[in-house]
């Protein structure tokens, strides 16, 4: 069998002290507004100028799919691979397909608001924010969209729902509005702030987070009480994803915070370039996230942005873990990582479909900790192959596509 070159990137958890936060090349320098993912590959970013950029591979490659006459696109929310909407723009732009972004139909409301935040819940039930108080709702996928009112002339900025009838909106000068009709009735709650908000974040019905100006906001029944929560960090905030009650993430000017324990404490992260601005941020899972911002900056991570000795205490594992390779189908690289609960000699392999040995990524022994290699399969036939990890008694495979 031909010899193979396999390049390794080998992450110690102990040693290493680069950033988790890596870019992407997103082959514009438009400030871009907002992100969203529908899995761990495909993905929708929009941005000043009608752009819309779509990946199908993680961000390895972005792709202009389409230019709307609009001087900005400010949301996007897809409910599945298919369904999507964005909006924003001086005069009032919806767009919706339903094929991916391969084409886009204009929706028509009234209204001649800027429009700046979209969420659906399915197919059906979505909202739409924006400037002078402005809230418009649809159930029928917006062929219709009813206007709905609350008693505010402010800009609203941010939008989250968590089913059909549950959902908050935050906006300028603190605002902060809670439904539980779907928004036939809009509650106005106090923030407790005197500061603009950006950006809300809901798990369930009762938790959810909101960021804006020098400030991130909690609250755990439904935003009856919102209570400020101490960063560390005099920042802008414009984004904030959480994907459980414990683990998110803030983004605004220059920072990048991430929290693993519901806010109590909050870890400024690198990889954010010196004077990069980011306007919004989405994560999949808690490790698999983006972030979006000026210049055409698009930022990547696949273990929550976490830093190698970045309180090394907490990220020693209490168990042994092969992870899913990613990017998944791959050409020609993808990340493999895995942790072990204690020190163990460990084997890790990769084989193809037919069982026969490719080549031997680790073979030592290793101390307690998270890792991460890059698998180069360049020189190789698409197709699919198995990695093997072994540690102690522990053992663990996984298969993984190689499309070219």
């Amino acid at each position: 069998m031909r010899t193979l070159k396999i390049s390794l990137l080998v992450f110690i958890l102990s040693i290493s002290i680069s950033a988790q936060w890596y870019q992407q090349n997103s082959g514009t320098t438009e400030q871009l507004k907002a992100v969203t993912f529908i899995d761990s590959v495909n993905g929708f970013v929009v941005g000043y100028n009608g752009i819309i950029l779509n990946t199908t591979n993680g961000g390895q490659d972005w792709l202009s799919v389409q230019s709307v006459d609009a001087d900005y696109l400010s949301g996007v929310s897809f409910v599945d691979v298919n369904n999507g909407w964005v909006v924003g723009g001086d005069s009032s732009v919806i767009l919706h397909t339903t094929d991916s972004g391969i084409s886009w139909l204009k929706q028509s409301i009234l209204s001649l608001n800027e429009l700046y935040d979209v969420a659906f819940v399915d197919t059906n039930f979505g909202w739409i924010v924006g400037g002078a108080g402005k809230i418009l709702r649809t159930t029928d996928g917006g062929i219709n969209w009813l206007e709905q009112t609350c008693s505010t002339g402010e800009t609203l900025k941010g939008v989250s729902f968590v089913d059909s009838n549950i959902g908050t909106i935050v906006g300028d000068r603190y605002f902060i509005f809670h439904t539980e009709d779907g928004g036939q009735n809009w509650i106005h709650q106090l923030s407790g702030s005197l500061y603009s908000l950006y950006s809300v974040s809901f798990v369930d019905s009762n938790t959810g987070w909101a960021v804006g100006d020098f400030i991130v906001l909690k609250t755990t029944n439904g935003g009856t009480d919102w209570i400020e929560q101490t960063t560390g960090v005099l920042a802008n905030f414009r984004g904030v994803c959480f994907t459980d009650t414990s683990t998110g993430t803030a983004v605004g000017y220059y920072v990048i915070l991430r929290t693993t324990n519901g806010g109590t404490d909050w870890i400024e992260q690198s990889g954010l370039p010196p004077d990069g601005i980011l306007n919004d941020v989405f994560f999949i899972d808690e490790n698999i996230g983006w972030a979006v911002g000026y210049d055409g900056l698009i930022l990547h991570t696949i273990n929550g942005g976490v830093n190698s000795i970045e309180n090394e205490e907490n990220e020693l594992p209490i168990d042994y873990l092969l992870s899913q390779n990613y990017p998944n189908p791959f050409n020609p690289t993808t990340s493999l990582q895995y942790a072990i609960g204690s020190r163990q000699f460990v084997s890790l392999k990769v084989y193809d479909i037919l069982g026969k040995e490719i080549t031997t990524i680790v073979n030592e022994e290793k101390p307690a900790g998270s890792y991460e290699v890059e698998f180069d399969g360049s020189r190789l036939t698409s197709g699919i192959y198995f990695y093997r990890l072994q540690a102690g008694e522990y053992t663990a495979v996984k298969k993984m596509i190689l499309l070219k």
